[in-house]
């Protein structure tokens, strides 16, 4: 049996810990027809044990006065294909976050960013309907950009909307083109606050008709925003985990969601967390172990094992690739023993991976 907990105890915890063979062909390239159709495993705690089922019977686990607490960001279309000036070399670019909305100063990834340099102009859209100024060189591929356009915000950001594309993860682009109904797939029915660059991915399996059956049974839903940037997807690069830091990301948590899960827990019902992003938010928002307030900022909390997790006691999550922050945090949650040998399981079943792919349920 594959023992961690007797490492995490005697020295600080290393990313190698965390490593696992997935098998590529687990990768879920698109998603089931019917979101609330996919696979879910069930993961019992207490029991070790395993069930097999589909994600709408998540219902059959929550009960009246429960609460369930989700990610409403909304995807923000912020990929855009553009041309070099002079050279009309084709180039993509990912806007992260606007920087200042009066000077259209915008934090980007460029890719291939080999050859792009400090005052050179990128040109998107038919003739050219944006144009934009590198100002600033931060990182290998990171750029700051000025877009030079002389309208109101509101007309800058509606071009954008426009002509920009659906940000998928970098894996999935190089298994295949960006289509139109990733627009609406890579979105949750209950996104709401535009600016992410990355979707929720546990949320994508909530249905409408599963919202609704949960209304009808009395379960509370909750929601708050944590706009989840690439930072999400960047390799960890130390192997002591305690040296990794994670990007900065704006969050945002009302009082409502809060008095929500806080009469949750004072009367002995459950707080089910939908996804990593919203469990690292609802932590980020402990003033005292079981005590949440509300938040209005930014956090870069990185959660990894041993943690003490005293606000949410259930959690949807989907399968992640080996040594990501997503699953050393579902490792800290679930125990690392059992949650590695959990995906042993899933790989033996075939459960698909990643973005698209199926959902896990641990009680």
């Amino acid at each position: 049996m594959f023992s961690l907990w007797g490492k995490i105890r005697d020295k600080e915890m290393k990313l190698s810990q965390f490593r696992f063979n997935l098998p590529k062909e687990l990768i879920a390239e698109k998603p089931v027809r019917n979101r609330d159709e996919a696979r879910m495993l069930v993961l019992h705690r207490d029991t070790g044990e395993v069930e097999h089922r589909l994600f709408k019977d998540f219902i059959e686990y929550v009960d009246k006065d429960d609460v369930v607490v989700a990610n409403n960001t909304r995807v923000f279309p912020s990929l855009l294909e553009g041309e070099k000036e002079k050279t009309g070399a084709r180039i993509e670019v990912l806007l992260l976050r606007e920087l200042n909305s009066e000077t259209r100063l915008w934090d980007v990834i460029v890719d291939p960013a080999r050859k792009i340099r400090i005052g050179n102009k990128l040109y998107f859209g038919t003739n050219d309907a944006l144009v934009a100024e590198v100002v600033d060189n931060t990182t290998s591929r990171g750029r700051t950009i000025r877009f030079l356009f002389d309208g109101s915000h509101e007309e800058f950001i509606s071009i954008i909307r426009g002509m920009g594309r659906t940000p998928l993860p970098e894996e999935l682009r190089r298994l295949r083109d960006i289509e139109k109904s990733d627009a609406e797939n890579y979105q949750t029915i209950y996104a709401k606050n535009e600016g992410s660059v990355a979707a929720p991915i546990a949320g994508l399996h909530f249905s409408r008709e599963l919202l609704k059956r949960l209304e009808i049974k009395d379960v509370k839903w909750a929601e708050l925003t944590l706009h989840t940037g690439m930072g999400e997807f960047k390799a960890i690069e130390v192997e002591d985990l305690s040296k990794h830091r994670m990007d900065a990301e704006e969050m945002h948590l009302g009082q409502e969601t809060c008095n929500a899960i806080m009469a949750a827990k004072g009367s002995g019902h459950h707080v089910c967390c939908v996804g990593t992003t919203t469990m690292r938010a609802l932590e980020s928002a402990v003033t005292i172990p079981g005590k949440v307030c509300p938040f209005d900022g930014w956090t870069n909390k990185f959660i990894f094992p041993p943690h003490e997790f005293t606000t949410a006691d259930m959690m949807v999550t989907n399968f992640h690739h080996p040594m990501s922050s997503q699953f050393i945090m579902v490792s800290a949650f679930a125990g690392p023993d059992l949650l590695m040998q959990t995906y042993q399981t899933a790989i033996k079943e075939k459960y698909r991976f990643s973005t698209y792919g199926d959902a896990m349920l641990i009680l």
